[in-house]
């Protein structure tokens, strides 16, 4: 690879840990937002619709993704690499809403203290849920993610993305609506309906972005003139 090459894979890698960090750092900051959509009418779990989501959901699953493109053409390293600085990127972001949190607002504020808290206030409680289960599900994607990887000899892109993403999304929605309900954010009558809904519109959305994953490989392939299961080194 020639280094005019290298440069441009290294400035896409950080392209990608950028939409990474935002997706992740978003998802924390509007999680507090619920809404209902009912694609396959009104068919309910638990005496509540189907899709009960939080809006935090939306720009979540873009995180694996980036992952599992990141681990294709990077390897595991990498993707361990913008894991890590995502975690940071999210509890630095919730210190500084903390200290905004805590300092007063003057009286001409176009947001008082209480819209800010009612907005805020609960954020550190959600990023601290998410975050445990974000350390055990998104680790535990790329892990799959590679086990597959080797046994299939880097063939069989869609068994690796979808199978790893399956696994990880499971552990990561029981994780973060068990804690919220332990830490009171939700009452627990609402946790068997988030549960199944967030893991059924998870693999949803991981099946849908297969295609996604697909397009984005081959571009880099063809691009990087990469064989199959070979992955670029930006060390």
């Amino acid at each position: 690879m020639t280094q005019k090459d290298k440069k441009l894979a290294f400035s896409i890698y950080l392209y990608l840990g950028a939409l990474f960090i935002t997706s992740l750092v978003v998802s924390n900051l509007i999680f507090q937002k619920f809404f209902s959509w009912s694609p396959f009418g009104d068919v309910t779990v638990f005496g509540a619709p189907l899709f009960e989501l939080s809006v935090g959901i939306l720009p979540y699953p873009i995180t694996f993704l980036i992952t599992d493109l990141v681990s294709e053409i990077y390897g595991q390293k990498k993707a361990n690499q913008v894991v890590t600085a995502g975690i940071f990127a999210s509890f630095f972001s919730m210190g500084i809403i903390l200290l905004a949190n805590y300092s007063s607002a003057i009286p001409t504020s176009p947001v008082d203290d209480a819209t800010f808290t009612t907005v805020f206030g609960l954020s550190p409680l959600g990023v601290l849920a998410s975050m445990l289960a974000y350390l055990g599900a998104q680790y535990i994607d790329i892990t799959i993610y590679h086990f597959w990887k080797r046994l299939t000899n880097g063939r069989m892109l869609w068994l690796r993305n979808n199978f790893s993403t399956f696994s990880s999304q499971f552990i990561d929605t029981f994780t973060v609506v068990g804690l919220l309900c332990i830490f009171g954010v939700l009452p627990w009558d609402k946790f068997y309906g988030l549960l199944i809904s967030g893991v059924i519109f998870k693999m949803m959305i991981a099946l849908l972005d297969t295609p996604l994953l697909y397009f984005f490989v081959y571009l880099m392939r063809k691009r990087f003139n990469l064989k199959i299961g070979e992955e670029i080194s930006l060390d």
